[in-house]
């Protein structure tokens, strides 16, 4: 059974900085995709980053491109989002997903996914 624990989330000042973190257990880290998707209250979800496990391709949202980095620690089973230059718009709920190396569908599809963590709250206040 595959899990997903995010953490790292909080409340932060505009301009401010958090790291998220992925936890993944149950699956080979080494293929697939893992990916950052989040909702913000009253809207629906949305692609943020994810990275391929196998190569490190990136890809971002362009409403985050040059605030975000997603990368991994493959032997810690571990995906992280460095979030830069927040901005009110960027609370939400964010979520980690994995996807596995055969899955359809481009990276920033949510249909992709397969499991998901329980997400981890984002508030940045102006």
């Amino acid at each position: 059974q595959v899990q997903l624990v995010e953490s790292g989330g909080g409340l932060v000042q505009a301009g401010g900085s958090l790291r998220l973190s992925c936890a993944a257990s149950g699956r080979t880290f080494s293929s697939g995709t893992m990916g950052w998707f989040r909702q913000a209250p009253g809207k629906e979800r949305e692609f943020v980053a994810a990275i391929r496990l196998n190569g490190g391709n990136t890809y971002y949202a362009d409403s985050v491109k040059g605030r975000f980095t997603i990368s991994r620690d493959n032997a810690k089973n571990t995906v992280y989002l460095q979030m830069n230059s927040l901005k009110p718009a960027d609370t939400a709920v964010y979520y980690c997903a994995t996807a596995p190396s055969l899955a359809l569908g481009p990276p920033a599809s949510a249909t992709r996914y397969n499991y998901w963590g329980q997400g981890t709250q984002v508030t940045v206040s102006s």
